[in-house]
């Protein structure tokens, strides 16, 4: 119990990160073709990175002064101060940044040439808001990948406007388009896996702790590289990863059972989104993702395969009823 406990608490740990201010609610894709990558920052003191496989930009203020994003038609959008983070309410993009889509009507109130109107969001120095100016917004397929599907096509290079103090500056990134991954070779890879972590555990038993320990592993590190995207992953994740660490350590049949269907189910089956696409909601390379998917998937579904086995094993066999000749022979 006390080696669960600290389990818990360093996912506690994990799911508890600084959090940064939040332009607006916003949406977090699935998974998408279109890359958004920031190339270069020119504003010391500044750092931006693209986040949740894309859709938002975050922008860090370590200058010590006053860093405003400006919009669409240069008027002031965001602020971000030593003291927190504030929006003007007359600026356009405070409406047309609500979604990823833009799809948000504006208010006749919003005007780009009347003075600034700022309103906190919070008193955080690190900010997270969409920006049209960074997507691909048409809903058809680019032509260049319509023409060649299999390899990536560089579709605009693009820049979004920053002021700090009285000096002009700019995020500088690209946009591609990249080709899907093979979908049925990571299904294949799970199949595999699956079958691979049954024949383990049955010829030896043993091996139930380290198919156990991966299976916990795959889980939490799909997790945590989605924190440090931005994203929000399902907590079931994490409960999915803790229940297959227990089972390191305990494991009868029925548990083991319940905890690979949990671990196959919803960290695997239902995380399949990332087998179809090319830029997923998480931090590091999409094979890493897909990886832990697969092991997710295939191991989980082999412990649970073993954990139904060893029920059935351990049912005690029906003794069969005597037959009336027989009793009457013992009878005799």
């Amino acid at each position: 119990m006390r080696r669960f406990a600290l389990i818990v608490a360093v996912a506690g740990a994990v799911l508890a990160p600084a959090t940064p201010a939040f332009a607006h609610a916003g949406d977090i894709p699935g998974a998408t073709a279109y890359r958004t990558s920031v190339t270069a920052v020119s504003a010391p003191g500044v750092s931006v990175r693209a986040v949740e496989a894309g859709a938002r930009l975050e922008l860090s203020n370590e200058t010590g002064h006053s860093v405003e994003v400006l919009g669409y038609a240069g008027e002031p959008y965001l602020d971000v101060r030593p003291d927190g983070t504030w929006q003007n309410v007359n600026s356009p993009a405070a409406y047309i940044n609500e979604t990823a889509n833009g799809d948000t009507p504006v208010p006749a109130t919003a005007d780009v040439t009347a003075p600034p109107s700022w309103r906190k969001l919070s008193d955080s120095t690190t900010v997270r808001w969409h920006d049209q100016r960074t997507q691909w917004l048409n809903p058809s397929v680019p032509p260049q990948a319509v023409a060649d599907p299999s390899r990536s096509h560089r579709l605009r290079d693009w820049s979004v406007p920053l002021r700090v103090q009285t000096t002009a500056y700019e995020v500088r990134g690209t946009l591609d388009w990249e080709p899907p991954p093979v979908a049925w070779l990571w299904w294949a890879g799970a199949a595999l896996a699956g079958l691979a972590a049954a024949a383990l555990a049955h010829r030896w038993p043993r091996s139930v702790r380290a198919v156990a320990l991966v299976a916990g592993l795959a889980p939490l590190a799909y997790g945590v590289m989605s924190l440090l995207d931005g994203a929000t992953p399902s907590p079931v994740l994490f409960l999915a990863g803790l229940m297959a660490l227990a089972a390191v350590y305990r494991h009868p049949p029925f548990y083991l059972a319940l905890t690979g269907a949990v671990v196959a189910l919803f960290a695997g089956f239902n995380e399949t989104r990332v087998f179809f696409a090319a830029v997923v909601p998480t931090t590091g390379p999409g094979w890493a993702v897909r990886l832990a998917v697969v092991l997710a998937l295939g191991l989980g579904a082999g412990l649970a395969l073993t954990g139904l086995l060893r029920m059935r094993a351990a049912v005690p066999a029906r003794t069969p009823e005597p037959t009336p000749a027989a009793k009457q022979t013992l009878v005799s």
